[in-house]
């Protein structure tokens, strides 16, 4: 490499860029440069940290979705006439064998 040209990289190396006259130029940009990589490091942080809240929801809307799909399963069985004779049946009580009929009340308005 030329003399120039290791000159640069030597003061570049150094931080002579930061300790100059002209320093306050760097040290503005470096620090907006700086605020800049913060803040993407940050939404990074913050997107992933929402991705996994996403898939724990997801998760327990499977697991719910298949608690309530159980439970109104077991909810029309219950409401089945046969099983509803059956839990009767133990304490005495049978269909009747003639329907029921129907009872009209009139009534005269004198």
């Amino acid at each position: 490499m030329s003399n120039g040209k290791k000159s640069i990289v030597y003061s570049f190396l150094r931080g002579s860029f930061l300790t100059d006259e002209s320093s306050f130029k760097n040290w503005r940009i470096l620090i907006f440069v700086v605020a800049l990589l913060l803040l993407m490091i940050y939404s990074a942080h913050s997107a992933d940290a929402k991705v996994v809240k996403i898939a724990e929801l997801n998760k327990k809307k499977r697991e719910l979705r298949a608690e309530d799909v159980d439970t109104s399963t077991q909810l029309m069985k219950m409401k089945l006439e046969s099983s509803i004779r059956d839990k009767v049946k133990s304490k005495g009580l049978y269909p009747a064998k003639t329907p029921p009929q129907k009872i009209k009340v009139t009534y005269n308005k004198e």
